[in-house]
């Protein structure tokens, strides 16, 4: 099954394939920062609040406070 037909929006998507590039190219999640830099969003909350939902679907998780911390889930 798609990601879309999950119901995921186009910039959930985007949040979702900056986060896995990331991991694949350092070995750890990315920094609210750095993925707002990749997906073209300067406002740290909105990015948050975004990774906040991709954590409530199930679709994420972070073992610390950081988002550095985070993982993708199948």
């Amino acid at each position: 099954m798609s990601r879309r037909a999950t119901g995921l929006s186009p910039r959930q998507e985007a949040f979702l394939r900056v986060v896995g590039e990331w991991i694949a190219e350092h070995g750890e999640g990315p920094s609210i920062r750095e993925i707002g830099a990749r997906v073209g969003l300067s406002s740290t909350s909105s990015v948050a609040y975004q990774l906040g939902r991709l954590e409530e679907l199930g679709l994420i998780s972070r073992t610390g406070r950081r988002w550095q911390t985070c993982r993708l889930h199948p």
